[in-house]
């Protein structure tokens, strides 16, 4: 069964997500403490993690990085922060999805589906290419094994990452719009926030660019997306 850790200090909160998810057959489990949660999820095997903002012991932005460290799992954070700032520094950290309360606990379990949905396709293969070794000016992408080395290092790409790479070497050349990004690599329409895809831009050009603010690899087009250049 499909194991979800809820990490919730508000207790009616927690159980109205806890309740809802196992109505639609996830097993849920409820930490109250930011440090507890996070101890969890190194020690245990969880699918995905519900991760609140404010939280004692240990705030979400926190628990959320030491877990992408460690753990690729999906992480939907929850806050009652409303500013875009929160949101972008809790992408910017890892997090796949930022939903803001109040919200519906039909959308909760809407947007949890669609994470798990995208991980398990990215897990179990990876998006086909012609040739399993792709090198491009010190660029180099090991298809076979998801490895990406620049210059010989290898960098350490999240799933999704990686799968956004990929994706741009397979369509080089092109002015790709953010939403054609965000539909093909997070496999989401309806739902979650397109401008986890500027977060994830930046975050791969500091890891595959020689210099992240004059990117030779991907470049911005203005008013439309991103172009891989060739």
């Amino acid at each position: 069964m499909t194991r979800i850790l809820i990490i919730e200090d508000e207790e009616s909160i927690a159980e109205l997500e806890k309740d809802y998810l196992e109505v639609n057959g996830y097993e849920a489990v409820v930490e109250s403490r930011g440090d507890a949660g996070l101890l969890r999820v190194i020690k245990e095997d969880f699918d995905l993690v519900i991760l609140d903002v404010m939280l004692p012991g240990m705030n979400g932005l926190q628990v959320c990085s030491e877990i992408r460290n460690v753990k690729d799992i999906p992480i939907l954070m929850v806050s009652a922060k409303k500013e875009e700032i929160d949101k972008i520094r809790g992408l910017g950290l890892g997090a796949d999805d930022y939903i803001t309360k109040p919200f519906s606990p039909s959308e909760l379990v809407a947007r949890v589906k669609a994470h798990l949905a995208r991980y398990d396709r990215l897990v179990s293969s990876s998006v086909p290419v012609k040739n399993k070794i792709i090198e491009i000016r010190g660029l180099k992408i090991d298809s076979d094994a998801r490895r990406v080395f620049l210059n010989g290092e290898e960098k350490q790409l999240t799933a999704r990452e990686y799968d956004m790479l990929l994706y741009f070497v397979q369509n080089p050349n092109k002015a790709i719009p953010k939403k054609e990004l965000f539909s093909a690599v997070w496999g989401m329409e309806s739902f979650g926030d397109i401008s986890t895809v500027t977060v994830h831009i930046n975050k791969l050009r500091d890891k595959i660019e020689f210099d992240s603010a004059n990117p030779q690899f991907i470049e911005t087009v203005w008013g439309v997306g991103y172009r891989f250049k060739l």
